[in-house]
């Protein structure tokens, strides 16, 4: 198909139009990857709402600080992600994308230390801390630092920690991760619970938890409850 010479000058016109409009976009939002960044955590905050404003169960007062695991990122329905098979009356407090250090999202205000004011405004008998995968690259002095700030933060209130699974996308920093929060827990006489020995099956992805593993991961953390009289 042969094009003419004023059709040529038409495509290149409107390639130019285009391509003008394209930059004025990218200069206004300070570049994609900011915008899609910023919109990423609007997202993010917004299912975090919705996750804790699903609470479940009765009895004492549980409060849960942990990321998309808790939030329930994947899951037709977040209310099923893995607090809710804890014996109380649960209230959740994910984010994702969050960990215990304040490099492990781009979220402002997002790690562990900074929502534990959050967890205690339910006034809770108990807190449950789930997480460390989005650790996985972080330092290990940020890490340390950050479990450290989050126990400061939760005072004297009873508290289990629980490590990242094996995600296989991650594993082997989570792995590291786990070694990391396992010997501080030991440190600080904090009750922790590894989850890196434990097989669950993933979504497309290899990071979140199947409904079945989010009913699994759950369990776990209920019977180590029990077991350990929290």
């Amino acid at each position: 198909m042969r094009i003419s010479v004023g059709s040529r000058w038409g495509v290149l016109v409107s390639g130019a139009a285009a391509l003008a409009v394209a930059v004025t976009v990218l200069v206004s939002t300070g570049g994609s990857a900011h915008g899609s960044e910023a919109q990423r955590c609007e997202r993010f905050a917004h299912q975090s709402q919705v996750r804790k404003e699903l609470v479940s169960g009765t009895g004492r007062r549980i409060s849960v600080i942990g990321d998309s695991y808790a939030a329930g990122f994947g899951l037709a329905d977040p209310g099923d992600s893995w607090p809710s098979r804890l014996p109380g009356r649960v209230v959740v407090y994910g984010f994702s994308g969050s960990g215990f250090s304040r490099a492990a999202s781009p979220c402002k205000n997002v790690s562990y230390d900074r929502r534990a004011h959050q967890a205690l405004s339910s006034k809770p008998a108990l807190v449950v801390v789930e997480g460390g995968l989005n650790d996985y690259d972080q330092p290990t002095a940020e890490i340390r630092a950050g479990f450290r700030r989050l126990l400061g933060a939760l005072g004297k209130v009873p508290v289990l920690v629980v490590g990242p699974a094996h995600a296989p996308v991650r594993a082997s920093g989570a792995v590291r991760v786990d070694a990391i929060l396992r010997r501080e827990a030991a440190l600080t006489r904090t009750p922790y619970l590894s989850m890196i020995m434990r097989r669950f099956s993933y979504l497309r992805g290899n990071l979140h938890l199947t409904l079945a593993s989010h009913r699994l991961f759950g369990d776990y953390v209920a019977q180590a409850l029990r077991a350990r009289r929290l």
